[in-house]
Parts: structure tokens; sequence; C-alpha cells
């Protein structure tokens, strides 16, 4: 019973198929194109009302089949259609939909040959029938079901293709902080170990030497001021060159990931100075944006330009994917997180939509957080 209530609770789809899934739901209107004409009997009614019951979950169990399940699938949907072949040519639906869920099938060879069987199970279900009720039966799945299935494979390997590109993405960009975490901690060590326990000594020596010789002392402490000296300028040094890897490193993770992509890439960055807080946030920003466009956008061309202007430093990030207006725009935990990182360091952050997305980030130069 338990199982029965999550099922039905759903999800019914994966959630990266969004919803078009159900609007293809509407071509089983064609099952009624008779019964415009011929009223159904009550057992023909029933038997419809059956079938779309069989049916519904064999359609959503597809989405989530892989391999033999898609081929058992693809059988199931086929013994449909021959089922309701001597009753209604609408059932030439069924065969569609059957060729569309090859899209399980990874191996392309594989799932061409299942569509290619679901064609010849069409031709032997109409030996049924004979005339004009044979060449309506026939002829959608003849003219549509070898396109319909091959968009469906294609677009199946599209969708895993950018999933393995997302979690190599994520993979790369895990042991990239690992990478950095352990750099930092040698550079520090390095830079803070010597000085630290030079500090540490003369301070044990100054302090041995203060009542025998003040001289000595003094000149032990003058050390120990420039040794502190020299160690505090050697971390901002050490800082300020993670800083300028910050944006450096994120621009170089976008033009991978949008080649990855295969989506071109413009880019235009002007070099200067950012507080650390202000670069952090552009950092983050254009990593955000480029994985939105990868995932999301469907685009061919993304564009990257940062710029000085009057004092405030401009972000703009613009592909020309699907978004065409404000309805288009999802704001997730990415744009919402954008969105108050931009606020804290006292940014605006402004999203327009129409031949694509473009993402325009306005940040003072001197922001700190």
């Amino acid at each position: 019973m338990n199982r029965i209530r999550d099922i039905l609770a759903g999800p019914w789809l994966p959630p990266e198929q969004g919803r078009m899934p159900y609007f293809w739901l509407l071509s089983l209107g064609y099952m009624g194109w008779k019964y415009a004409y011929v009223a159904p009997s009550p057992l023909e009614a029933a038997m419809l009302a059956l079938t779309l019951l069989v049916f519904l979950p064999l359609y959503f169990a597809s989405y989530r089949a892989r391999g033999w399940r898609s081929v058992g699938c693809m059988l199931a949907g086929c013994l449909l259609g021959a089922a309701w072949v001597s009753w209604n040519p609408g059932a030439a639906v069924f065969f569609i939909f059957a060729c569309a869920m090859a899209a399980g099938i990874t191996r392309m060879k594989h799932a061409m040959l299942a569509i290619g069987g679901v064609v010849v199970l069409a031709l032997l279900a109409s030996l049924q029938v004979g005339g004009n009720m044979q060449f309506t039966f026939l002829m959608p799945i003849l003219c549509v079901s070898l396109p319909v299935g091959l968009g469906a494979v294609m677009d199946a390997r599209l969708r895993r293709s950018r999933q393995e590109l997302l979690r190599k993405q994520e993979e790369v960009e895990h042991l990239a902080t690992i990478a950095e975490r352990e750099r930092i901690s040698r550079d520090l060590h390095d830079l803070l170990g010597h000085s630290l326990s030079l500090i540490a000594l003369k301070a044990e020596l100054a302090r041995k030497l203060v009542h025998r010789d003040a001289d000595a002392c003094a000149s032990e402490i003058a050390d120990i001021e420039r040794s502190a000296r020299q160690a505090l300028a050697e971390v901002r040094a050490a800082v300020s060159g993670y800083r300028e890897s910050g944006l450096a490193h994120a621009l170089a993770s976008a033009r991978a990931s949008l080649a990855a992509a295969d989506v071109a890439f413009e880019e235009q960055v002007e070099r200067f100075a950012l507080a650390p807080a202000a670069e952090n946030v552009v950092a983050l920003a254009l990593r955000e944006a480029v994985t939105n466009v990868v995932r999301h956008a469907d685009a061919k061309r993304c564009s990257v330009s940062l710029a000085l202007e009057h004092g405030v430093a401009v972000l703009r990030i613009a592909d020309d994917g699907r978004a065409r207006n404000s309805a288009d725009l999802k704001h997730g935990n990415g744009l919402t997180g954008m969105r108050e990182r931009v606020a804290s360091v006292g940014g605006r952050l402004a999203l327009r939509a129409g031949a694509g997305l473009e993402l325009e980030l306005r940040i003072p130069l001197g922001a700190t957080a």
C-alpha cells in the first residue's frame, strides 16, 4: 500500500523532462477521431477507459526505463495497438508512442533496430484489417514513427551527455577546490613556519637578555618586529595571488565548460583591481551563470564582458538561448543566492530576456563584505 501511495504521489516523470511529456499525451486524441462520426458502444467505451488506465502508467514508466525495460515498454505499447487495430485505426498512436520509448535504449544502433521492429509489428498488425481502414492506420505510422523515434533517441542522448558533462564539471571543481586548499596549506606553512619559528626563538632570547643586556634585548626585539612585518607582507602577497586566481579560475572554467557543451564563447574582460569581496561575488556569479547556460539555456553562443564604468565594475553575461520573456526565467536557488551575494556588497543584479538571456551585475569598485 505504501508503495502504491508513493507512486500516486509522484513525481511521475524525472524532473529534467519538464512538462512536455504531458503535452505529448494529447496525441491520444487520435484514438477519439473515430468517435466524432460513430458513437462507441458501452463495451468499447469501457475497453477504451481500461486501455488508458493501462497505458498511462506504462507511458510514465518508460521515461525511467533503460535497456531491456525500455524494450518491454515498447512491446507493451505495440500489444495495445495491435489489440485495437481492428476496432479503431487510431490505434496507430500506440505504435508511435512505442517508437518514442526507444529513447531509453542507450546504444544508437540498438535503438534504431527497436524502432524498425515496431514498424514491422505495425505492418503485421495492419493485416487484421483492409481497405481504407488499413491505409488510415498505416499512414501516420509510416510518416511519423521514424522522425518521432529518432527525435526521442537524439534528445535522450543529448540529455545524458549534458548530465555527464555536469557531473564531470562538478568533479573537476571539487578536485580543484581540494588542490587549492592543499596549495594554500603548503604555502602558508612555507611562509609562516620559518618566520614564526624565528620570532619564537628571538622572543625567548629577548626574555633571557632583558635583565642582563638591555641593548642586545632591544636588538632582538627589533629583529622580531622586522620578522613579523616581513611575514605579514608575505601573507598579504600570497592572499593577493589567491584573489587574482579566483576570477581567472572562473574564466578558465567557463571556457572549458562552454567548449565542452559546444557553445561559442566571446570574452571581453578588462583587467583592473577588485576588492576581495567584489571579486569573489563576480567569480561566483560567472560560474553560476555559465552553469545555467550549459544546463538550461540550450544556447549556441555566450558572451562575457567585464568593464569599469564610472567607478563600478560591470559584468555582463549574455546568451542566445531559449529565454524570450520574463516568464521563461526560473528563479531557483542559484539566482537567489547570486542576488543575496550581490546585495551584500552593495551591488545590483538585473536580468533581461529577449533574444536569449542577459545578466548584468554592477558592483562598486571598493565594495567590501
